[in-house]
């Protein structure tokens, strides 16, 4: 039964001969018969748990001197190692996707977002079948395997309930999974998957239910299941949690903890990051603060208003950390006292990039207001601060507090070329692995390194194939060398960087770097050609932190690097760069494939629900008609016919005391209702919706008309529409608006239609060439922030 054909090189185990059968009758058989058992792990392998959180930067945990209390993280790197150079790459989706497969992200078609996909092979979105994860290699030599959280990875397209399941992670190598599939996700009322079925929590926050905490108990329980089943089988669990990503959503009570601990501002808080950092030895005594970022403001030129709204904004993403990290010390403590923790390879990675600096200058009690270039007015906020952070709020804290969390790096999130948008704390700890305890590592490290580390460790080879297919080369490189010693050779010597443009080159301690564009930049003035991007050059091993410029010092060593910038770039499918964002959301004008392609009908049926936005028509910026074929009931109509989006944008169909009823609602600004005059006898019945758009470009108004078996109900007008997207976590329902309601004239969740929908017909109307034009960069963080 311990036999593994092919070395382990060969995924799955290649099946061995069966004796023959010598016998008619068992009874007469000699040979004996071997059954079929389970695929052998190596002998004394270690468990292993990968930790995800997200959006954080270097200088968020207080593991690294940061602000936010992460306790489980300095727990894990009291008893292990703190890595002080580690890299990522500046998105989530590219990173998910580097860490999984110990690939560059362009060599396995994740140059952006799942949601900024082209048809180019760097940028297709599709990771290629030679390039098999983590969790088929631990999978095909024994492991059991699981992920819990957040995943990002698969297709938008293919998030349906037809599927194809093959770019799920139970098609990526995940015996089970229990999370979310896109960028972010609502924490008080979240859309999930069990596996591929989509399911929704049994609590809600008035019964004590959070996201964060409802994943950690799917994997704690999951685990014990596992030991006490399969105990001779070690476990490979991915906890990628959603937070400190937007929407930042956790209770008053982990927001009173660091009331007024930011008052001092951002600028402050840099400072005591930075004299905190060199105290524990995660920066030379040396580092100096990199500059601040142009155009965002210093604490001391905010107003009262936004220095109250600012302080709350991060009192609430630090409470949101803190509780993160406190659910993943829930789930150490579980392994604990199952014994596994010590012979379990942790690695804690502090962030898929740099934190988020998509909130803009204000920062936002509703993020999508700002991926439209909505941008909300403090003295209007004011007013809603107690909301921060609660079930009707969706927020997303400043520039500033990003800047501050990734002390003492220039930049944030998508900044490839710096490090605040790619250098993040890491910890690995396994007692039985590592003797040191406390550890600092200084090795210039890359997330591609993670898997051929675990494989190391675990003591499995790279496949030469999986399931038939040869495998590409892994292009990380192991770190195992550096877990018994600090001075190791630096094992990684060079690494490029690329995101939206951004772009840097790390070679032998030089780094050299160029910035195109701004994470929080509304509008893009015109179009910035890659050729007239500046390059900057640093010595790293001088300048921890990116500081001191030496371009116009070094001009020889500067144009080498950024030669082997086009040699690595060449290498791994960096080419064409690729600045685009907003035309990126268009399939056709992206050059990918698009699911309903020129569909301008589809008629839903009773029970269809949890569409996303790339699976549905797209009723935006165009005339559209939906019309419902029902039957109402004797007595007390209500509830929702259809309802795409929610409480922070979206529009519904519903009846509301016997009357058929429709809103638009405009990111939760406005919302704009038609009803009917009277109730709807009992019987079947049409309703029927008409939207005459404006026209005249993106986002315009429009007429309403509410019509019953042919005959005008009301009439109304929608001033303001929502041009890009209704929402990132919520989706179209026929029968129930899940998730948060686009209206409050009917209950959250129990919504259902009392009533029988036999169909729901969605027909767009003609598009025109003014309505399908783009602005030019105002969308550029609709999809950047994800």
């Amino acid at each position: 039964m311990n036999e593994f054909t092919g070395g382990r090189h060969i995924l799955p185990r290649p099946d061995t001969r069966r004796p023959l059968t010598t016998a008619v009758d068992i009874h007469d058989q000699v040979t004996a018969f071997s059954p079929i058992g389970p695929v052998p792990p190596p002998e004394g392998a270690p468990n292993v748990v990968i930790v995800l959180v997200d959006d954080l930067g270097f200088g968020t945990s207080s593991a690294f001197g940061g602000p936010c209390e992460m306790p489980a993280a300095e727990r894990l790197a009291d008893n292990g190692l703190r890595y002080t150079r580690f890299h990522v790459t500046a998105l989530c989706s590219p990173t998910r996707q580097a860490l999984l497969t110990g690939r560059n992200h362009h060599s396995v078609g994740m140059g952006g977002t799942t949601e900024m996909t082209t048809a180019a092979p760097g940028y297709n979105g599709f990771r290629p079948r030679s390039a098999a994860t983590m969790a088929q290699i631990l999978q095909g030599n024994g492991y059991s395997t699981a992920a819990f959280g957040k995943w990002h990875q698969t297709p938008p397209r293919e998030i349906s309930a037809v599927g194809p399941f093959d770019r799920w992670p139970t098609g990526e190598g995940f015996d089970t999974f229990y999370g979310f599939m896109g960028a972010e996700m609502n924490h008080w009322y979240p859309l999930l998957y069990q596996g591929t079925t989509p399911v929704e929590p049994d609590r809600r926050p008035e019964d004590g239910y959070h996201l964060s905490e409802d994943l950690v108990d799917h994997a704690i329980d999951w685990v014990r299941t596992q030991r006490t089943l399969t105990p001779g089988r070690p476990f490979f669990t991915y906890l990628a949690l959603g937070a400190a990503h937007a929407p930042l959503h956790i209770g008053p009570e982990w927001q009173e903890k660091y009331r007024g601990k930011f008052d001092h501002g951002w600028d402050r808080q840099r400072e005591l990051t930075l004299v905190r950092q060199k105290e524990l030895g995660v920066v030379p005594a040396e580092t100096e603060l990199a500059k601040w970022a142009e155009g965002v403001p210093h604490w001391d030129e905010l107003t009262d208003n936004q220095r109250r709204l600012s302080a709350r904004f991060m009192e609430t993403f630090a409470g949101f950390t803190e509780h993160a990290d406190v659910q993943v010390g829930r789930f150490l403590d579980a392994l604990e006292e199952l014994g596994e923790l010590d012979n379990t390879v942790v690695l804690y990675v502090l962030g898929d990039n740099g934190a988020s600096g998509e909130g803009g200058i204000e920062g936002t009690i509703v993020e999508h207001r700002l991926g439209h270039g909505v941008v909300d007015d403090p003295d209007e906020m004011i007013g809603h601060l107690d909301e921060i952070g609660g079930p009707r709020s969706y927020p997303i804290a400043p520039a500033g507090w990003a800047l501050a969390l990734n002390t003492p790096y220039q930049w944030t999130k998508q900044v490839a070329s710096h490090f605040g948008g790619t250098r993040d704390g890491m910890i690995l700890h396994w007692p039985r692995g590592i003797a040191e305890r406390g550890g600092l590592r200084h090795q210039f490290s890359h997330v591609i390194d993670v898997l051929p580390t675990i494989l190391d460790c675990v003591g499995v080879p790279a496949p030469f194939s999986v399931d038939g297919v040869p495998q590409q080369p892994i292009e990380g490189t192991s770190m195992q060398p550096t877990l018994a010693d600090p001075r190791a050779p630096e094992h990684r010597r060079t690494q490029y960087f690329e995101m939206c443009g951004n772009r840097g080159i790390y070679h032998e301690g030089w780094m050299a770097v160029t910035r195109h564009g701004i994470p929080w930049e509304m509008v893009s003035e015109g179009h910035r050609r890659f050729t007239d991007d500046v390059w900057e050059l640093y010595d790293l091993t001088t300048d921890w932190s990116q500081a001191n410029d030496l371009a116009a010092a070094h001009p020889e060593k500067l144009r080498g690097l950024q030669d082997l910038f086009l040699i690595e770039a060449a290498k791994y499918q960096v080419f064409p760069l690729d600045d685009r964002v907003t035309e990126r959301e268009n399939p056709v004008m992206a050059g990918r494939v698009d699911l309903l392609g020129d569909r301008t009908s589809v008629t839903y049926r009773a029970g269809m629900r949890r569409f996303t936005e790339e699976t549905t028509p797209n009723v935006k910026n165009r005339s559209h008609s939906i019309t419902a074929d029902v039957e109402l009931p004797d007595t007390g109509t209500a509830g929702v016919i259809i309802a795409q989006g929610g409480r922070f944008g979206g529009w519904t169909l519903y009846f509301v005391e016997g009357r058929p009823a429709y809103a638009y609602n405009y990111f939760g600004m406005n919302v704009y209702c038609v009803r009917g005059g009277e109730p709807v006898a009992p019987g079947r019945h049409e309703i029927r919706l008409e939207f005459g758009y404006d026209g005249g470009g993106l986002g315009k108004g429009g007429t309403v008309t509410l019509l019953v078996d042919g005959e005008k109900q009301a009439g109304a007008r929608v001033e303001q529409t929502i041009p890009y997207y209704f929402s990132f976590d919520e989706t179209l329902g026929v029968g129930v608006d899940l998730g948060t309601p686009v209206t409050d004239e009917y209950p959250v969740l129990d919504n259902e239609f009392t009533g029988t929908i036999h169909t729901v017909r969605i027909d767009l109307g003609a598009l025109s060439a003014e309505s399908s034009e783009f602005d030019g960069g105002l969308h550029r963080r609709v999809m950047g922030a994800q």
